[in-house]
């Protein structure tokens, strides 16, 4: 099946999608099929830069507790990855380690689809979902010999990618259950970031509360993440998005509550909402939609009151391009279409465009939705366009490649 992708021509049998689409993926980018491009892992420094500014070092006892015992057992390594594909850490069976070593599957190494192919950590982070890649499934043929499972890890706090953590071993290792024990573990360091996370915010609310008491107006207290701690003279937001660019004070405008002031306090910002004031309201004047970037999307809003920038999920990633190739706006049932490839998934586009829009008020109109009409919106896609959203398979951006 593989022999025949490679060579352009229909597989005899029905590939896995996910596989068959990495495939493809990988095609695109010219990667020798039978060695790769894996080598070059990163200096030492830079090595340990990127662990300590990593947050899956913090869960870093959990993963190794749930997997290393079941790992070493089974003749597998365990793999922890950072977002941006590169092997931060690396423990397991040391026969194994060595293989993995003739490999380039070290520490420091760059597994990337671009660079090791499909694979299960580098698949997984395009498609931000659990993933076992088994022998042949593997686009690099020095990779046969192995399989691999890997799920994506996500920080409760902002719904950023993390990395990835993965086992790997010889191919005569697998065993059905290894994913299934990867995704439970990967999901058991999520309820723990957000455990410590919880936390905080409890110190920060016995900071705030008495420091909002005394204000006047309406103001609110959030943690680093934009999550609220306290608030004072209005209803409380679950979580206010701040600006990526901001270096956390002075004044700002953000679509769900206007002109604002920000202020940092120990562990957060100061937000107070300046309401009606001399300069009139915030009118945001363009939307840039930058999607060029294989895992990473953002949106900047900008108008008179400066600008404002918001990464992305893949999900409302796909809903705002599908809103800029279509201007005029779509319904529930065609955003259905765009997504899915059905009109009776409504239910679920309404409950992300309302997620949407309670960051994006003031550039999203509904009924139908769509940017409002006074927005410039300026699309950027990746250049060949075959790698617009590489992990996506909804029609509109399919249809966009």
């Amino acid at each position: 099946m593989r022999e025949a992708v490679l060579a352009g021509q229909a597989p005899p049998y029905p590939v896995r999608p996910v596989i068959d689409e990495s495939w493809r993926r990988v095609l695109r980018c010219g990667l020798d099929p039978e060695r790769g491009a894996v080598g070059n892992p990163l200096a030492l420094d830079e090595l340990e830069r990127r662990r300590r500014r990593s947050g899956i070092g913090a869960v870093l006892p959990t993963l190794r507790e749930g997997l290393l015992g079941a790992a070493d057992a089974a003749r597998a390594i365990v793999v922890v990855s950072d977002a941006d594909g590169r092997i931060l850490w690396r423990e397991g069976n040391s026969a194994v380690c060595r293989l993995a070593d003739a490999l380039g599957l070290t520490e420091g190494a760059d597994w990337t689809e671009t660079a090791a192919g499909t694979n299960a950590i580098g698949t997984a982070l395009v498609v931000r979902r659990p993933l076992q890649v088994h022998s042949a499934e593997h686009y690099v043929r020095t990779h046969h010999p192995w399989t691999c499972a890997a799920a994506p890890v996500t920080d409760p706090r902002d719904g950023r990618l993390l990395g990835t953590v993965d086992v790997s071993g010889p191919a005569s290792t697998l065993h059905p259950a290894t994913l299934s024990l990867v995704t439970a573990v990967a999901r058991l360091a999520e309820s723990e970031l957000d455990v410590c996370h919880r936390a905080e915010l409890e110190q920060l609310r016995a900071v705030a509360a008495p420091l909002l008491s005394r204000m006047p107006g309406k103001a609110l207290v959030t943690d680093p993440h934009g999550w609220t701690a306290a608030v004072v003279g209005m209803v409380p937001p679950r979580r206010l998005v701040l600006p990526r660019s901001s270096d956390g004070s002075g004044r700002v405008w953000l679509p769900s509550l206007g002109t604002c002031t920000v202020e940092p306090v120990p562990g957060g910002h100061l937000v107070r909402v300046r309401g009606d004031d001399a300069d009139g309201p915030a009118v945001p004047q363009r939307v840039v939609l930058d999607v060029r970037r294989a895992r990473h999307w953002s949106v900047t809003v900008s108008g008179d009151a400066g600008s404002w920038s918001q990464d992305l999920s893949p999900r409302h990633a796909e809903l705002l391009v599908a809103l800029a190739v279509h201007r005029p706006g779509r319904t529930a049932a065609q955003l259905s279409e765009d997504l899915f490839g059905t009109p009776r998934r409504e239910v679920t586009v309404r409950a992300e465009m309302s997620r949407l829009r309670r960051t994006l008020a003031a550039v999203l109109d509904h009924r139908p939705y769509r940017f409002a009409d006074h927005v410039h919106v300026d699309l950027r896609r990746p250049d060949p366009p075959g790698l617009l959203l590489p992990g996506s398979t909804a029609p509109v951006v399919t249809a966009l490649r």
